[in-house]
């Protein structure tokens, strides 16, 4: 029985650590914005990485254009490197003919720790062994939560509609959370009106 248990624990969270899953944990938006869904993004993903920030649009503009929308991942209208200051911005925006801007950035990743426990059983000897052989277990499970702040703007005015922070459970690779991680996002804008319900 103790084997059983431990091999249940060990495969308990390598399930859980396969299956990154995030959620919004707090969001904002601007009640009076009246302007209707939006009908064409720039989506920017901010990151140092080239590579993982052309993924990120990519699959989340994607995503975006599910709902019946036209979605342009910025790096077609932006550099490659350093930050985009407003001017650089503004000029892409223009570019891509978009009526709002989704902005996404990596809040931080944190480390935390859950412990608990509880009892475990050796197989017993004899009748009385029942009463001996029970022993505490504590079992430790360390996972990394990714906070991602997501805002999405009006290119008229240059005013945020909504914003948000989500939280992704054990993230693995920018390919493999951005799609649930998208889908998170594009459900919160639906229900805000703010997308088109789908098509």
């Amino acid at each position: 029985m103790m084997v059983t248990r431990r091999t249940f624990t060990a495969v308990a969270s390598l399930a859980l650590a396969a299956c990154a899953t995030t959620t919004v944990r707090d969001a904002w938006y601007d009640s009076t914005y009246r302007g209707g869904p939006f009908r064409k993004l720039l989506v920017l993903g901010v990151s140092g990485n080239i590579s993982e920030r052309r993924t990120f649009e990519d699959i989340v503009a994607a995503r975006l254009a599910t709902t019946g929308i036209e979605a342009v991942p910025a790096y077609r209208h932006l550099p490659d490197g350093g930050k985009a200051l407003e001017p650089v911005l503004d000029a892409a925006v223009r570019a891509s003919g978009a009526d709002g801007l989704l902005i996404s950035r990596v809040h931080a990743i944190d480390r935390r720790i859950n412990g608990s426990t509880s009892m475990a059983l050796r197989a017993p000897l004899g009748w009385h062994g029942l009463y001996t052989r029970w022993y505490p277990v504590t079992e430790v499970h360390q996972y990394d939560i990714a906070s991602v702040e997501t805002s999405l703007f009006a290119a008229e005015g240059r005013r945020v509609v909504w914003s948000g922070m989500t939280e992704t459970y054990e993230p693995t690779s920018v390919a493999r959370n951005a799609p649930g991680f998208a889908d998170v996002i594009v459900k919160a804008l639906q229900q805000r009106g703010l997308l088109p319900a789908g098509k």
